[in-house]
């Protein structure tokens, strides 16, 4: 069986920022990737996705992100060009097309199954996958009896197919706002959320948020650890959107009482025809593959965790802490993690921040 200093499951902007942490202190770090590129979930979001940070924020480690002006507002084959680069930039053996089936206990270390077969011995795993194999789908109010079209926002691709259509985006986040402002110049779409849309401003003062949010120390502070529940995800918006929700073009409504076959009745007692429903309901954890090692609550599948480390796998001899500090959602960060794991994976703290962390057993 083939042996690897550390194993990480992944190669999107979390799992590339570990490996480079990891190379950096010296390891041989392995990266896993089932899709066919080394870019993560990115070449599968909808066309038009664009990041909500600038180009100068949206930096891995080690490797800028380039191509223009650094105040633009990168698009998604921006960011996918970007992580191949950056994945072709690391002196890292990263193996796409190879997908993890398992991970199990086998003496110190741990065995990495793999889809074709092979397996591999490490005494360190890194879970980096995300979550964009498992896209939330919330139990609406009469969804179940709904016979239109249900699309999930991971399955959205362009507004194209979508014209003179009555459609029903249901979110309160950017990417519920991004797609309904972007099928409302061709099809009558409302926006239904329990909870009303906050917009927050992009610029302030004429700089971008994240500008003061790193003049100010608040990006990189570890707050997201302090908060037991994490407040809703503002839209990020410079004043478009707003004046779009505004006009009617989409309209916000709050969510739906009830569906039947394809008419959807709203709580003031109207009802319509709908033609579709796109869920832009986010994402739950999709670590499958740790299931053996009981790392993963019963009911939920969310990983077992103190601040990225696994509560349910113990170290036996001493470790050490690597870790990888960037900003914007497309980072790995971490920074005083507790000794006690060998197995870690990103961990969310807040709208801005991911964490990746990283323990080895020593020899």
């Amino acid at each position: 069986m083939e042996h690897a200093d550390v194993v990480v499951i992944g190669a999107g902007q979390a799992g590339l920022a570990t490996a480079h942490a990891m190379l950096r202190r010296g390891l041989k770090p392995v990266v896993l990737e089932a899709s066919d590129q080394s870019a993560g979930s990115w070449p599968r979001y909808y066309d038009s996705l664009t990041l909500f940070s600038p180009a100068r924020f949206s930096s891995l480690p080690g490797l800028p992100f380039g191509g223009g002006n650094p105040d633009r507002y990168p698009h998604r084959d921006e960011v996918v060009a970007y992580l191949t680069a950056y994945a072709a930039h690391l002196d890292a053996d990263i193996r796409t097309a190879t997908r993890v089936t398992e991970v199990r206990e086998d003496g110190n270390g741990f065995a990495v199954a793999l889809e074709s077969g092979e397996r591999l011995a490490t005494q360190a795993v890194v879970a980096a996958s995300g979550s964009f194999g498992s896209p939330h789908r919330p139990a609406l109010p009469g969804i179940g009896r709904y016979t239109g079209q249900v699309l999930h926002s991971a399955d959205y691709r362009s507004p194209d197919s979508f014209a003179g259509r009555r459609v029903i985006v249901v979110g309160a986040g950017n990417t519920a706002v991004q797609i309904a402002f972007e099928l409302a110049s061709s099809a009558r779409v409302t926006l239904a959320s329990r909870n009303p849309i906050r917009f927050a401003p992009q610029r302030i003062l004429g700089r971008d948020m994240h500008f003061w949010l790193v003049r100010s120390g608040v990006d990189s502070a570890p707050v997201g650890r302090l908060l037991r529940t994490p407040p809703t995800q503002p839209v990020f918006d410079t004043g478009r959107y707003r004046a779009a929700v505004t006009a009617g073009a989409p309209d916000r409504r709050p969510l739906f009482a009830s569906a039947d076959g394809k008419d959807v009745t709203w709580t003031d007692g109207s009802g319509e025809e709908v033609d579709t429903i796109i869920l832009a309901t986010g994402y739950r954890p999709h670590l499958p593959y740790l299931a053996p090692l009981n790392a993963l609550e019963a009911k939920t599948a969310r990983p077992l965790h103190r601040n990225g480390i696994s509560r349910t796998t113990a170290l036996r001899s001493q470790a050490w802490n690597a870790s990888a500090r960037c900003r914007r959602t497309p980072c790995a960060a971490s920074d005083g993690t507790p000794h006690g794991s060998r197995i870690a994976w990103p961990l969310s703290s807040g709208a801005e921040r991911l964490g990746a962390l990283v323990r080895r057993v020593s020899t």
